[in-house]
């Protein structure tokens, strides 16, 4: 098992180098960066004042040079002045007094740049909204996973029964659902004085200073129901084929009862398929919960990536898409452990 995990970490490592490099060089296309200069230093700057705003924040080094002082394996490059005074690079972005400014500041060093919205380190604001987010997906698991285990082992162990069909019709309806449709339809009947139910606030930004029932419940719900249904949707075949096994017939037969067989023999079984699923529900929440945030007014990661798109910060779109790709294969690697302990027969392999 341990050179299983290392050979995975070795592969995520090397995937996260291809993954960010491609994304750094995407982020620091030469347009980009011109349009940067022109929002920080004035859109009326000619192009040689772009060229010198470029080179004092050290976006004028060479693609690959810059994506090494990134990664923070080799030192920054600043500009000077006659006097040999240093005056401006990647180190000193957002830096008052040059003094203290080190040589390598990457992320390996923890500096993920400087952001040009905010007007504060990114690596700041990255914590802050993953954390955000993190409590958004956080009770949105709790809701959607044990609701769409329920359902998709319910249907599942009465194949083509009315509550089989009526389960995977709801599990169905979720599914083909997006979130900024489904959001909009809680809104105006929970949250809007449409029909007068108010149950609900149709914001979430309350929350950033308290978490209440009222104010994030339509967010989680939002994000659990559409996630829900195919979970349930992949537990319930699972469930289905294995309770069509011959060991569960066995079982059967030798005078178990149905509650028993379920437990003790088809359950372990039936959860392989879906604990895949329900892994990879982690990075498409992450990149789902755009829209939500968006909706509800709620300032989380998602909401991060739309400023940083919006206000061409390049530091903030890059950092927080590494982020994204990081969150994608970490949950990848947790899969195949997982997948590897309910299955022994991967680890034989």
């Amino acid at each position: 098992m341990i050179g299983f995990i290392l050979g995975r970490l070795g592969a995520m490592v090397l995937s996260a180098l291809c993954m960010s490099f491609v994304v750094f060089m995407l982020t620091n296309l030469a347009p980009n960066l011109e349009k940067l200069a022109k929002t920080q230093a004035g859109a009326r700057i000619t192009d040689a004042e772009v060229a010198r705003w470029l080179e004092k924040n050290g976006y004028a080094e060479p693609m690959l040079r810059r994506y090494g002082e990134w990664l923070g394996v080799l030192p920054a490059a600043g500009a000077t002045d006659a006097a040999g005074k240093l005056l401006g690079g990647r180190c000193l972005r957002g830096r008052p007094d040059p003094a203290p400014a080190p040589r390598f500041c990457g992320v390996l060093q923890g500096d993920w740049g400087y952001s040009t919205k905010f007007r504060q380190p990114v690596a700041g604001v990255i914590a802050e909204r993953l954390k955000r987010t993190g409590v958004l997906m956080g009770w949105a698991f709790a809701v959607m996973v044990p609701l769409a285990l329920a359902i998709g082992v319910l249907a599942g162990m009465r194949e083509g029964s009315a509550l089989d069909r009526g389960l995977s019709t709801f599990s169905i309806a979720t599914t083909s659902t997006p979130e900024y449709v489904s959001g909009v339809i809680f809104v105006a009947l929970f949250a809007s004085s449409m029909v007068g139910l108010k149950w609900f606030t149709g914001s979430a930004k309350s929350a950033v200073d308290g978490v209440t029932f009222h104010n994030f419940t339509l967010p989680v719900v939002t994000v659990a129901l559409y996630g829900m249904g195919y979970i349930a949707r992949m537990t319930r075949a699972s469930m289905a084929e294995v309770m069509t096994a011959q060991y569960i017939r066995t079982a059967r037969l030798k005078g178990l009862s149905f509650r028993a067989v379920v437990l003790r023999h088809a359950l372990r079984n039936a959860l392989i398929a879906p604990f895949t699923v329900i892994m990879l529900q982690f990075p498409w929440l992450l990149t789902g919960v755009v829209i939500v945030e968006a909706l509800f007014v709620y300032p989380g990661f998602g909401d991060a990536l739309v400023q940083g798109a919006q206000n061409n910060d390049i530091d903030l779109l890059l950092a927080v898409s590494v982020v994204a790709v990081i969150v994608v294969l970490a949950t990848q690697l947790l899969s195949d452990i997982g997948y590897a302990a309910l299955n022994p027969r991967i680890r034989v392999a």
